[in-house]
């Protein structure tokens, strides 16, 4: 069916949760630590439709000397 992921409190002062991206998805769309995930959610016959749009992080060139 897809992917399946717990949620967990981000800390223990916190409201917010968090969770896991799965390595195959991290893979696919070679996302790295600092990179964005714009999400947009929409409600449709008590389903939860959850589009993710990864936004890359600006990345330092390496320049020939």
């Amino acid at each position: 069916m897809g992917f399946k992921t717990t949620i967990a409190k981000a800390s223990t002062i916190s409201k917010s949760y968090r969770t896991t991206v799965p390595a195959s998805i991290i893979n696919q769309f070679n996302l790295r630590e600092g990179d964005i995930l714009d999400w947009s959610l929409t409600a449709s016959n008590n389903n939860l439709i959850i589009v993710i749009s990864p936004e890359k992080k600006q990345r330092k060139k390496l320049q020939d000397f």
